[in-house]
């Protein structure tokens, strides 16, 4: 079975720039998707272009739906630190040419959007009205 044009820039990928698990480059996909799904249905038109925080947005929501309190493991194990270690992998797949890319596109729209801690790990802790709720 021959492996999916996809799979072949991951391989090439993965080959030059070993930082990210393969499986981290087929959720990254998985959650463009997602988040055009999204955006196309919120605003019913034909398909766009999604902007970097976007598409962030979209990885956090699709993480936590399929992975819930072990996303930020998950994402760790496959080398995904930050948001910009998401923009380094959309850029490297722009460079394999299985993204597309604005102009006004940079890597720098991937920066510090938002933290992992805040994004994964937060919406998991118990909320401080909980904790004083269960003091004797």
């Amino acid at each position: 079975m021959q492996a999916l044009p996809y799979e072949h820039a991951i391989e090439s990928i993965v080959k030059r720039d070993p930082r990210f698990n393969p499986g981290a480059y087929i959720f990254l996909k998985e959650a463009l998707d997602f988040t055009l799904q999204q955006v196309n249905d919120a605003n019913q038109t034909k398909p766009r272009h999604v902007s970097g925080a976007e598409l962030l947005f979209g990885f956090r929501d699709l993480a936590l739906q399929q992975f819930g309190p072990m996303a930020i493991t998950l994402l760790s194990e496959w080398g995904i630190q930050s948001t910009a270690d998401v923009g380094d992998m959309v850029f490297l797949l722009i460079e394999e040419q299985v993204f597309g890319k604005q102009e006004s596109d940079s890597k720098e729209d991937f920066a510090d959007v938002f933290t992992f801690q805040q994004a994964f790990a937060d919406p998991f802790l118990p909320s401080a009205t909980n904790t004083l709720s269960h003091k004797a």
